[in-house]
């Protein structure tokens, strides 16, 4: 894999990771303003949970025409993104960050009393699986899988190490139902200034049963479990097992997890970046096939966090739709959205039936 980054027009980053040797000598030439200086953020007292505020984000493009996509290669007649007329995997700083180093001093540090206010400091960047627009990661051949996964992990080790970030989080969104805003094949990666509540949460859980089991790892001692019953499991091959979680929040829900404990991608060895394609391809073409269309999903990868609990982690990548059925979405309505406190409409264990039959 060859690295070249480059600069854009408003001074963001731009990396071009090509499989073999290309000219990225392609300059942009276009007029932007300044990237917007970093978020607020907010913290819920009700909760202890912080919120961002990006006001600036509300502005960011919005499913253009096919000839005006800012994640295709530049053309003679559209500059995109990408200034060069081709490539294999690209990644550049988000022109609407929810998180940045570009600070502007606030003397604002509380809304009241109770609500603090930090700036949104982090990173976030757009992973460009490929150049073709019409495609999509179920698509890909595993060595171009193997490549995301490679640049996913020079990009968690260089983003771990930002000041003040605390985790690191690799993620796609694909279909208008999930709420895309780009149709080309993409994903993002969020350095986060403070740990999410979901990481936060299972970092709680993770504490107690090592603590109550003598040092032995939660997610672990799941794995292994799920492995054994076998009713969930949807495939596997030597170093990753896919299966639906016994408790799963979404109509379809699969975990990949290596076999070995790693705290993150940069941990993986090549013989387990190599055996993720072709598992993860084949689970995504089965989500596809479960209704005869391309399924709407967010890909999540959980990593272990950056300073303190970070041994508690168990690297693993969280597949799910809301789609329940043909032509029904799950909606995240009032338990959900309110309380948060899931009802999931299909049994987990029918769901990795239908995933095995698919």
């Amino acid at each position: 894999m060859i690295r070249t980054p480059i600069r854009l027009a408003d001074g963001r980053e731009l990396i071009y990771f090509d499989e073999h040797e290309a000219d990225r000598s392609a300059a942009d030439k276009r007029e932007l303003p300044p990237p917007p200086p970093a978020s607020q953020l907010r913290h819920d007292p009700l909760v202890d949970e912080w919120v961002a505020i990006a006001a600036h984000r509300q502005t960011r493009t919005f499913l253009p025409p096919s000839d005006r996509c800012p994640l295709c290669p530049s053309t003679p007649g559209f500059a995109s993104e990408i200034p060069s007329s081709d490539y294999d995997v690209v990644v550049f700083e988000n022109q609407f960050p929810s998180f940045s180093d570009r600070v502007v001093p606030d003397e604002v540090d509380h809304i009241t009393e109770l609500v603090r206010v930090e700036p949104a400091v982090g990173r976030c960047e757009v992973v460009c699986f490929t150049a073709d627009h019409d495609s999509s990661f179920a698509a890909l051949t595993p060595a171009r899988v193997r490549t995301v996964v490679d640049v996913l992990a020079d990009r968690t080790a260089e983003m771990s190490g930002l000041p003040g970030v605390a985790q690191v989080f690799p993620f796609e969104n694909r279909g208008v139902e999930i709420g895309v805003t780009l149709h080309h094949p993409h994903g993002q990666i969020y350095a986060y200034p403070e740990v999410p509540p979901r990481t936060r949460t299972m970092l709680q859980a993770a504490r107690r049963h090592h603590e109550r089991t003598g040092g032995r790892n939660l997610y672990a001692d799941v794995l292994a479990a799920e492995r054994a019953d076998g009713a969930r499991v949807v495939a596997a091959n030597e170093h990753w097992t896919a299966y639906v979680p016994a408790a799963a929040r979404w109509p379809f829900e699969v975990h990949l997890a290596p076999h070995r404990q790693v705290a993150d991608i940069p941990a993986l060895h090549d013989a387990e970046r190599d055996a993720f394609g072709p598992l993860y391809l084949d689970v995504l073409r089965r989500f596809d096939a479960l209704f005869g269309k391309p399924m709407p999903y967010i890909s999540a990868w959980h990593q272990a966090v950056v300073g303190a609990g970070r041994e508690l982690g168990y690297l693993h990548l969280q597949l799910f739709s809301i789609r329940r059925a043909a032509d029904k979405l799950k909606y995240l309505a009032g338990s959900e959205s309110a309380m948060q406190f899931f009802i999931n409409d299909i049994v987990p264990e029918k769901a990795a039936e239908k995933l095995r039959a698919a």
